[in-house]
């Protein structure tokens, strides 16, 4: 059996269902309305309502719609409404519960009103107005609705008019909430998220430690620890640790090469080579640039040819992992070729390091990120880099990286919670079975006609497939993101393309990744194919 999906309704499936649920309950066992041939209840509020469904599978189990345009339904019922509201506004109005008969349970009765609450307090909405059937009164106090005024409706199908607010819900339900809460603890979910990304259990209880000072002695260890094995993993010399994200380190680099004399080179085929570029255009750094469509290669030829026509050109800034399409630049041949030339290479590591073995002992500056493919959390930005640097007064504080070099990498707050998550993250990596299962990814969705871009030259652990253009990119996220697998699709770049990603990043078990690979091929054949 399918796991119960709580959600605003937003496909037109979901809405046709709804519309069958609607007559089923008021019409087939609430005598409201009249029978019709189509056996369809389309809400005389349906342009205004938003829909909160419960669903196994593609089935629409249950429902309720919400609206916050007066007037509503209960004004027409009650002339004198408002003397019986509390002074907390604004309102909006709940209607139409109904839940298929074989799901009745106050589980899926509170998930349904749970996620409905949070649309609500999403949308600004301080009281919520129901009527609400008096065969169910005894669960709608339970939850903390309040009775008002005399029972509306008709003898068949009397309602009592009632009112929650956000605080009575808070007080009413804590224990109930408590409960659903270890019920769906171990609901099966998986990230194939290339950030944040699956950890290994220890990581995240390193996480959840009490915080501690940046200037205490065990931060001063961790910071210590957690640049030793950084430069151990990639063979750099040094290493700084920023609170921060992979933007943040390329600002640094960029800042960095704001000091040097002479131009710049840039690669770009894909979204974060454009990135870099515009690293560079927002500190006015004189560059030139190979530039090619997203996934064509830019071969180690065409950057010595202009390396000899522009003997200005001091640094080369490329991505080693190209996220976008997951396209991999040899960042060791480049470095090679630039060594000839006198030219020091940059290189934006954040979707590589820990995912591809690279020498990096030679390149000038290599940012990266904690949230990744190192498998910790989002918050560090990390800087490799070849030789130490000094403070500069011509770059901001926070972006200087010879400021961090000079006090061990805690010139500013830190967080001793990340840092402990990123050096116990470093001993758990993936075992060396897990690690070929992730390489042979690509060719098992080939295989299972999922047509995926580029070839075993690019990195395994971002793998971007191209969705159909009859079917949206989007449309498949969600509805994986329903059933328990999380896609990378929302980036406004693959929704450009209409593309979605899996990224293996992180730690995972071989059974479990498995596991969920089959899962995301069948909901993609659901989707696409069916």
């Amino acid at each position: 059996m399918s796991s119960i999906v709580y959600k605003e309704a937003n496909e037109a499936e979901e809405l046709a269902q709804i519309h069958q649920l609607n007559y089923n309950t008021f019409v087939n066992e609430i005598p409201q309305h009249r029978e019709n041939d189509e056996h369809v209840l389309v809400d005389r509020f349906h342009n205004e309502n938003t829909y909160i469904i419960a669903k196994e599978g593609h089935k629409v189990i249950g429902m309720v719609a919400v609206r916050a345009s007066r007037p509503f339904s209960l004004d027409e019922k009650l002339p004198n409404l408002n003397e019986y509201l509390p002074h907390c506004g604004p309102f909006c109005e709940i209607r139409l519960l109904s839940i298929l008969s074989n799901h009745r349970s106050s589980r899926v009765f509170f998930r349904l009103c749970e996620t409905l609450v949070e649309y609500c307090i999403k949308n600004g909405y301080e009281t919520a107005l129901i009527s609400g059937t008096t065969r169910q009164l005894k669960l709608y106090k339970r939850m903390g609705f309040i009775p008002f005024g005399e029972l509306v409706g008709s003898k068949d199908a009397p309602y009592q008019p009632m009112y929650l607010t956000k605080e009575t819900f808070r007080q009413s339900t804590r224990s109930f909430s408590k409960v659903i809460r270890k019920q769906e603890k171990h609901k099966e979910t998986l990230s194939f998220l290339p950030g944040p990304v699956q950890s290994h259990p220890s990581v995240e209880d390193a996480f959840s430690k009490q915080p501690v000072s940046h200037r205490d002695q065990h931060v001063k260890e961790l910071m210590t620890k957690a640049k030793k094995q950084l430069q151990e993993y990639t063979n750099a010399n040094y290493s700084v640790l920023m609170v921060g994200t992979g933007t943040l380190a390329n600002d640094a680099i960029a800042s960095q090469l704001s000091t040097f004399k002479g131009e710049g080179l840039i690669l770009i085929n894909g979204e974060f080579g454009s990135r870099l570029r515009d690293h560079a255009n927002r500190l006015n750094l004189s560059h030139y640039t190979i530039e090619k469509n997203w996934n064509i290669p830019i071969t180690i030829e065409e950057i010595e040819q202009i390396l000899d026509e522009q003997s200005s050109i001091s640094w080369l800034w490329t991505v080693h992992c190209e996220t976008s399409t997951g396209y991999i630049y040899d960042v060791e041949a480049i470095q090679r070729l630039c060594e000839q030339y006198g030219v020091e290479v940059c290189v934006d590591g954040c979707s590589s390091l820990g995912a591809i073995e690279t020498n990096f002992k030679e390149m000038y500056l290599v940012s990266s990120v904690s949230g990744k493919a190192l498998g910790a959390f989002p918050g560090l930005s990390i800087v490799l880099h070849r030789e130490p640097l000094r403070p500069n007064a011509t770059i901001p504080r926070y972006l200087d990286i010879g400021v961090y070099e000079q006090h061990g990498s805690l010139p500013y707050t830190h967080s001793s919670n990340l840092l402990d998550a990123l050096t116990t993250s470093m001993t758990k990596r993936k075992s060396a079975e897990t690690v070929a299962y992730v390489k042979s990814i690509r060719s098992i969705l080939a295989s299972n006609n999922i047509p995926v871009i580029g070839d075993d030259t690019y990195s395994p652990e971002v793998i971007t497939i191209e969705i159909p253009e009859e079917v949206s990119s989007k449309s498949v996220g969600d509805y994986c993101k329903e059933q328990g697998i999380h896609i990378s699709y929302e980036s406004e770049y693959l929704i450009r393309n209409n593309w979605v990603q899996l990224a293996c990043m992180g730690w995972f078990e071989q059974e479990r990744i498995h596991k969920g690979l089959n899962t995301f091929m069948k909901l993609y054949h659901d989707k696409v194919t069916r």
